[in-house]
């Protein structure tokens, strides 16, 4: 726990002072007491007298004193609250190497059925988009609260050449903002790439000031693909735009690490996981990456994920706790106080 005004804790000081005089009066009040002949007389006249609870209010007055000190000070501590993520983009390769059977019954059929038992267990409030990527990337789903037009779109998947994971990341991010233009010329030599929602796609170039890599909370990408990239744009330059965006970028990378040959319309391939590539790019983007060698595997790894998309730990000042707690002390003592003696100490 840390605390943005630290200057205030030494209000705390304040605390064995007023120890110090509380104890200096019951002292006082000690000696100032009248000497009777017959002290059985006063016992049995006065009755039973409080004993420790005449303690119990004025220590509880101090502690709801020090609890208000400490508020006052903004304490900040690392707590789980609910996710801020209103949007959720699922980037899903579809090139040809997603029909390997290493992970049965084939890759592309494992990553889409674990695509929608993720996208079951999140909440409703959540809008999905799904992006598909091969050679180049489309929007095959726009971000929307429809849980069957994110499935739809999903099992409409169709396996084509070539593996453009940066494309995917940029057409990604396009979705998330669909008032920024991103100019693709910069890395590839081609024109800017517009909007979802329509636009000049040259109305600006200039970039927008970068922020704190993972610090935007309101949308995150959930990358998985299970090649290299073959062509578009460099993934790690795509992924410092996110990073420069604060969008996280979840990476998931689906297939064994030896990879497999496969062939289709007379021709073959060894296709092979970039695990560093996918982990760099989480890691300049504040996220993580996951290893998915089988179909369970797959599903474990959205399973974390959802429940990690819902739920963060994340740096918040926790004052209100104790000006809660210092107030219903202060009550609590209080009211000892009156209901005991008839006054609060």
């Amino acid at each position: 726990m840390t605390f943005q005004w630290p200057e205030l804790l030494w209000l705390l000081l304040l605390a064995p002072a007023l120890v110090a005089l509380y104890l200096w009066l019951l002292a006082r009040r000690k000696k100032s007491a009248v000497t009777l002949p017959s002290l059985v007389i006063v016992k049995q006249a006065l009755g039973r007298g409080p004993g420790w609870r005449r303690h119990v209010p004025p220590m509880l007055l101090l502690l709801a004193l020090c609890l208000l000190l400490l508020a006052g000070a903004r304490p900040t501590a690392k707590i789980r609250l609910p996710s801020q993520q209103e949007t959720i983009i699922l980037a899903i390769d579809v090139s040809g190497s997603m029909r390997a059977t290493d992970v049965l019954p084939n890759r592309l059929i494992a990553a889409q059925e674990a695509a929608k038992a993720f996208i079951a267990d999140l909440p409703r409030q959540v809008r999905v988009g799904v992006v598909s990527f091969a050679g180049t990337a489309a929007v095959v789903q726009a971000p929307t609260l429809s849980r069957d037009d994110v499935n739809a779109a999903i099992d409409r998947f169709q396996l084509q050449r070539g593996t453009a994971i940066g494309s995917g990341i940029v057409l990604s991010l396009a979705t998330i903002f669909p008032d920024l233009p991103f100019d693709l010329s910069l890395i590839t030599g081609q024109r800017a790439m517009p909007p979802p929602g329509g636009g000049d796609p040259a109305a600006s170039t200039k970039k927008p000031d970068p922020v704190e890599p993972g610090s935007y909370n309101s949308a995150a990408i959930i990358l998985l693909t299970d090649g290299q990239r073959t062509t578009g744009p460099d993934s790690m330059e795509t992924a410092k735009l996110a990073a420069d965006r604060g969008v996280k970028i979840y990476t998931v990378g689906i297939g064994t690490k030896g990879g497999e040959i496969i062939g289709f319309e007379g021709w073959s391939m060894r296709v092979r996981l970039d695990e560093d590539t996918l982990k760099a790019i989480a890691n300049t983007t504040r996220a993580d990456y996951y290893y998915a060698g089988t179909a369970e595997d797959l599903k474990q790894v959205y399973q974390g994920l959802s429940s990690r998309l819902v739920v963060e730990t994340r740096e918040t000042e926790i004052t209100a706790f104790f000006a809660l707690a210092g107030g219903l002390l202060m009550l609590l003592g209080a009211g000892l106080g009156l209901w005991w003696y008839g006054r609060i100490s």
